[in-house]
């Protein structure tokens, strides 16, 4: 077998560029295409792109922040639910009426105010791990590491130690 040429195989330019739908045998189509846009011309416009630049990385650890606050506070359920913002109970003793920040005894129920601090809590211990990880930098200052350090460590320890008492508040026999 012989080679083929190449040259026999290739297409005239002008063949390429066709455009299947300029090649109907639609004569209405034809029609359409030449009467309202045989004389309408459009408009020179100078419009330009709007340029979108990235956020800064604190604004989208900012908003990350603050929506894990918001899932973890469980803001969904209180605008479902609905629930008050804080309770009262009566003191049996005095028959004095006291505000209740913790829903006692329903683990699946929440105040408002019981799911914002328990979710501060929460973002606090966050913050705290974020801090004791910037103190590993090896580029900072040393007092300045330790600052951070101290900060992350004792945020953590009282995101924890507090997140425990809100527990045993709502769940009275939780530690025995």
């Amino acid at each position: 077998m012989g080679m083929k040429s190449e040259t026999l195989t290739t297409k005239s330019p002008t063949a390429a560029q066709s455009d299947p739908i300029l090649d109907s045998l639609d004569p209405a189509f034809h029609i359409m295409r030449l009467l309202p846009y045989g004389f309408l011309r459009l408009p020179r416009l100078r419009l330009k792109l709007p340029t979108l630049t990235l956020p800064s990385a604190m604004t989208v650890y900012g908003i990350i922040l603050l929506t894990y606050f918001m899932v973890v506070s469980g803001i969904v359920y209180d605008v479902i639910v609905e629930p008050p913002g804080i309770g009262s109970t009566q003191d049996r003793a005095t028959g004095a009426v006291r505000p209740v920040v913790f829903l006692p005894g329903r683990v699946n129920g929440q105040y408002i105010i019981e799911g914002l601090s328990s979710g501060f809590m929460f973002v606090l211990g966050g913050i705290g791990i974020v801090l004791m990880d910037l103190a590993l930098d090896r580029n900072r200052a040393k007092s300045l590491r330790i600052s951070y350090a101290s900060a992350g460590v004792s945020s953590v320890v009282i995101a924890y130690v507090m997140s425990m008492l809100f527990i045993c508040i709502k769940i009275p026999a939780y530690l025995r």
